[in-house]
């Protein structure tokens, strides 16, 4: 299905907007600009970093960004929000990564999609839009010791950040969403699901039948996610929002002159570029297209911003000689900061798509088995922006907890940050979904994907060789511990009891594939194992801790432990992984970082009266 439907769109429609001030070779990019900053990946923050700092001022600052990937214009199926679920694994959008094997998955490696084009994986997601559990953003910033971290503190970027607009099908959203919890002008187009799906009344029926367990939540991101309600989406006008639409290409459209865009280009390394009182500075970058080079050196005057995500940044800050110094001398990497958190503390969410088949006369599975029916649907997006593709395939989430009574609790703490903030998810679906079998070529269905999202389990980022243009080595250590299997295995019986309820009655016709017969715990164990994958949620590689702290990587203000002139800004730095889908808080926490960097300019400024490094500033380096 998910082939088919990339190429079929991408053989339909074509995307031709043009922007300026874009270079895809790096023999481009001006040899005589001075850059005040360097953004190493334009993906979900890298984005929002390069279009705050490049903003018009009375002191405008030249910004290069660099990419590893394509243009997300070079791509159709990116701007549909229905063929979310095409993008990735295995497109030219994905790094295409694979895991190493899975003790807790039975030994299975498995795909680990991230995003390698403009917009990063903000341009390939699954579009849900979450700001997050208030009780989380207090635990950031308490383990970090910054109230700027706090719910309170985070509110008001939510609110610049967001532009609620009406769905696809500017049907009425009325006791759907509170409208007030939102921002209007932000930015970031947000809407509730655009086509209806004949599941939508029955789930909601459920928070009826079933209010105990699955009370019914009108807006999840009021920082008390709790309940089964209706998700907001990245998307505006039925196509998807990405950092790449809603940040850099309106930039790039006003012709900023102080901005350039190098894509289809990786940065190999950080180099260090000076030290003072045996602090290094880290000013340069190396880049390249492809492991034969060649290779080019450019050097910020100010900062460079490691944008590469959880994955590329601590790939690259080990590959620079940043991170555990035994580990990379056996690789014979020189050591230039001995940092041994960088790469570890990998935190993960793991999905299960639990199916059923279901008394219905046509659903979105319809859509991959009949080619008319999906060029008939490719030309009502491509001419009103409306239709079935116009919103994504998940109509429904829930939010819930493990009961605080469950045994697990005497063997191990509760890892998530309160009593309000979610352990696991449903995402409700009509349609057939899995990580290990084919589709059925018949029948209908709906899914619910039971998602754990506060893992106790810890994974790694490690480097497999020296060289950058081999894959690290990933583990996300995916059901590794007891309470990982033992919430996993409940949020599967309670989405068995969810649809249990009487309004299904008639129309479910039992569970389907893999699902069909699993009941008891030990088999839902094993099915779980057996059919488990990864959310696409990594975080926390690189993650902060407070000034002075001993562990970590980076400080409160993302700047890295240990040097001067290197700056984190992505899913990386968080000290544990959001309860909810992470598209939001990563938009959150870029534009509360472009407010600090611009802020520790002003202040470096007015303190010595040159930007920060200047004094051991060596010009860019040609082609080597």
């Amino acid at each position: 299905m998910r082939s088919y439907l990339f190429s079929a769109v991408a053989t339909c429609c074509a995307l031709h907007t043009a922007i300026a001030a874009l270079y895809t070779d790096p023999s481009e990019i001006p040899t005589d600009r001075e850059y005040d900053y360097i953004v190493v990946g334009g993906g979900t923050a890298g984005n929002v970093i390069a279009a705050r700092l490049s903003e018009p001022t009375s002191d405008p600052k030249n910004v290069l960004l660099i990419e590893a990937g394509p243009s997300n214009l070079d791509f159709a199926a990116a701007a549909i929000p229905f063929v979310c679920v095409t993008l990735s694994p295995k497109t030219p959008m994905d790094w295409n990564y694979t895991s190493v094997a899975q003790p807790g998955l039975n030994s299975r490696a498995i795909h680990y999609p991230r995003g390698r084009v403009l917009g990063g994986s903000s341009s390939i997601n699954y579009l849900i839009w979450n700001t997050g559990s208030s009780e989380e953003w207090n635990r950031y910033a308490s383990v970090t010791g910054d109230h700027g971290w706090s719910w309170s503190s985070v509110l008001p970027y939510i609110k610049s950040i967001e532009k609620l607009v009406p769905p696809a099908d500017r049907h009425d959203t009325s006791g759907q969403i509170t409208p007030g919890l939102h921002g209007t002008s932000g930015p970031v187009g947000v809407s509730l699901q655009g086509y209806p799906s004949s599941i939508d009344s029955k789930i909601m029926k459920v928070t009826e039948e079933l209010s105990a367990e699955f009370p019914y939540n009108e807006d999840m991101n009021s920082g008390s996610p709790i309940g089964v309600g209706w998700p907001l989406s990245s998307v505006e006008n039925g196509t998807r929002v990405s950092s790449a639409t809603a940040y850099l290409e309106p930039a790039l459209s006003a012709s900023r002159p102080n901005l350039d865009v190098l894509i289809n280009t990786q940065v190999t390394k950080l180099i260090q570029t000076g030290s003072s009182q045996g602090v290094p500075t880290i000013l340069g970058v190396e880049f390249a297209q492809s492991a034969s080079g060649p290779f080019y050196r450019r050097n910020a005057t100010t900062e460079v911003i490691l944008s590469a995500g959880t994955v590329g940044t601590p790939q690259l800050l080990m590959l620079s000689g940043i991170g555990d110094k035994k580990a990379l001398a056996e690789l014979g990497i020189e050591s230039i900061v001995d940092l041994p958190d960088v790469g570890q503390n990998l935190q993960e969410q793991t999905a299960i798509p639990n199916v059923w088949s279901i008394n219905a006369t046509s659903t979105p599975d319809d859509i991959a088995r009949n080619a008319t029916l999906l060029n008939e649907l490719l030309g009502e997006w491509a001419t009103t922006q409306t239709g079935q593709l116009a919103t994504s395939p998940i109509t429904q989430i829930g939010w819930s907890r493990i009961p605080d009574n469950s045994s697990i609790y005497s063997e191990a703490a509760d890892p998530s940050a309160g009593p309000n903030t979610p352990q696991y998810e449903f995402i409700f679906a009509e349609v057939y979904n899995s990580f290990v079998a084919p589709g059925p070529t018949s029948g209908h269905h709906m899914l619910i994907s039971t998602n754990l999202l506060s893992p106790t389990s810890r994974g790694s980022i490690a480097l497999a060789s020296a060289d950058p243009f081999d894959a690290p080595l990933i583990d996300p250590a995916l059901l590794n511990s007891a309470f990982d299997i033992f919430t996993m295995t409940e949020a599967i019986k309670a989405a068995q009891r969810f649809m249990s309820a009487p309004v299904w009655d008639g129309f479910v016709l039992g569970q389907y594939g893999l699902f069909e017969g699993v009941t008891w715990d030990a088999e839902i164990e094993k099915y779980a194992r057996d059919t488990a994958s990864t959310v696409f949620h990594p975080t926390s590689t690189a993650y902060m801790s407070p000034f002075g702290a001993s562990y970590g990587v980076t400080n409160p203000d993302l700047t890295v432990k240990g040097m001067r002139g290197l700056r984190v800004v992505d899913a990386s730095v968080f000290p544990y992984v959001p309860s909810m889908h992470p598209q939001g808080y990563v938009y959150i926490l870029a534009e509360r970082a472009a407010e600090l960097i611009k802020a520790d300019h002003l202040v470096w400024e007015a303190d010595y009266g040159t930007p920060a490094g200047q004094d051991i500033f060596t010009k860019d380096s040609v082609c080597l």
